[in-house]
This record gives C-alpha cells, structure tokens and sequence, in this order.
C-alpha cells in the first residue's frame, strides 16, 4: 500500500524552534492545521535534525464537568464545557527512540493538552515484536477562562490524567489511522468528575517514519474495519444471492428442455392401446 503523503513539500512552510529540557537535539515544530480543509481537524509535525520524527492528524474535543450556583444562589448544578482543539494551537514536541511527546497548549496556554507515546517490543515464538501505543494523556485547564466555563464555582488551575492508558496500538513501523470518534476518559483526582477527550480523523505516527513529511503505511482501528464490512456485507451477499439464483434458473431451465425430449410413458394401462 503506498504511504500518504501531507503534500507540503511545494507548499511553504512556517517553522518554530523549541529546544525542550533534557533533549539532545533541536527540535523544529510546526502547526500545518491551515492546510486541511477540514476546519475541526488539527495537523503538527515535529522534525528532529531536519528529519520528520513525529506526525499528528486529528480533530479533537474535551468535555469538561464543571459547578455553576443554582437558581438559589445556594446550591450547585453541573455543566459541561466543550472545548475544542484550536488550530491554532502552540505546539511542543519531543522524539526519543522509545518514547515521544506532543504537547499543544492554547488561549493564552489555559489548555495544555500533552499526548504520549511508548514503543515496545517482545520475544515471541515467531520472533521478536515491536508495536507503539498512546500510554498517557495529560489535560491541564483554567477553569477561570471564560469562552467555555461560564460563571464557573470556585474557578482555578485542574490538571487531569489518564490511567493504564493503552490506546492506538499499533504495530511498529506503521501509522495508527481511525476515522471513528473514540473517547478516552481522563479521571480526576479532585471532586471534580471525569473529562473525556473526543478523538476523530485520527492519523498518527510517532515513530519510525522513514520519508519526510510522509506516513508509513496505516494499521486502522477495529471500528474502521468493522464499518467497512458492515458497507460492502450486503454487496457481497447480494452478488452471492444473485449467482444463486441464476444458477437455480439455469438448471430449472436445462431439466424442463430434457424432460421435453424425452418418450412420455402412459401411466394408465388403458392407454397403451393408443401407443404405437
């Protein structure tokens, strides 16, 4: 299968340099969310020594619990902030051989959304196996910023984990892609309830991309897979029952054309004496 490319190679490009704590080598992130036509989806690469090493493709949403006053201004009622991913979004990036990070902060860095990644690898019968997976998402939000919390409770600072998290396994060498939306809950350690990120058009690849600005070949998620056979199913049971039922006819067809040809014999013996 041929590796999908972003096609920016003849497109300009705007790059912005972050040196992280602890890397050995500059990193060069670059937000290219302006060059899908899809105005919910985000697109980051990260670049290491000139070299592609991480690339992201996806919309992204977090649904975020929070306390207004009541009516009565003495008790307290649950709302819902939906807060979007920005495209425009300040992106961070860090590649290591066995782990990676994407970190997009936005509106003036009251959301911080980190995303990392963890590469593994085994001893089987068959041989040695590597895969990827997302092993931990970070959520850090301002509850005092007021495009999404409205007139929040006791707003300030909340930081939200994921735990055990193993999601988006994919085999090495390849991009993880998934067009469904998948929900990944973040727990929280205060009374404030669960956040959930929202996760859709997903292509990712953390690791081991072999051409610049170009995915390796994609491993689709179950969900994908199983839609696709839900949608061609019906046209292969269709063509199925289709050849059934020629085959039916054309063997109805073929009995009545040799039972025509054939000496109808009398089933009553009075009969006989017309014969001959």
């Amino acid at each position: 299968m041929r590796p999908a490319s972003l096609g920016l190679r003849a497109l300009p490009l705007f790059f912005c340099y972050a040196l992280l704590p602890g890397s050995a080598a500059e990193q060069e992130v670059e937000n290219l969310s302006g060059l899908s036509p899809d105005p919910e989806k985000a697109i980051f690469v990260v670049r290491e020594n000139g070299t592609t090493c991480l690339m992201a493709e996806f919309a992204a949403k977090l649904i975020v619990p929070y306390d207004v006053s009541a009516s009565n201004f003495v008790d307290t009622i649950s709302e819902q902030a939906s807060i979007p991913l920005s495209r425009g979004a300040e992106e961070r990036g860090k590649c290591g051989a066995n782990e990676s990070e994407l970190q997009l902060s936005w509106m003036e860095k009251a959301y911080t959304l980190r995303l990392f990644f963890l590469k593994e690898s085994r001893n089987t019968s068959k041989g040695p196996e590597s895969w990827w997976k997302m092993n931990k998402v970070q959520f850090a939000y301002d509850s005092s910023e007021r495009t999404y919390f409205k007139a929040a409770v006791n707003p300030g600072k909340h930081t939200v984990t994921t735990r055990h998290l193993s999601a988006l396994v994919t085999p090495a060498g390849k991009s993880y892609e998934c067009q469904a939306q998948q929900t990944i809950t973040l727990p929280s350690s205060e009374h404030q309830k669960s956040v959930l990120l929202l996760l859709s058009e997903v292509r990712i690849q953390p690791f081991d991309i072999s051409s610049d600005f170009v995915f390796s070949e994609e491993h689709k998620c179950t969900v994908d897979e199983q839609e696709q056979l839900e949608e061609t199913l019906p046209l292969v049971l269709g063509l199925i029952l289709g050849l059934v039922i020629v085959i039916t006819l054309g063997v109805y067809h073929l009995h009545l054309k040799m039972t025509a040809n054939q000496v109808q014999i009398p089933r009553d013996r009075s009969e006989y004496k017309h014969m001959g």
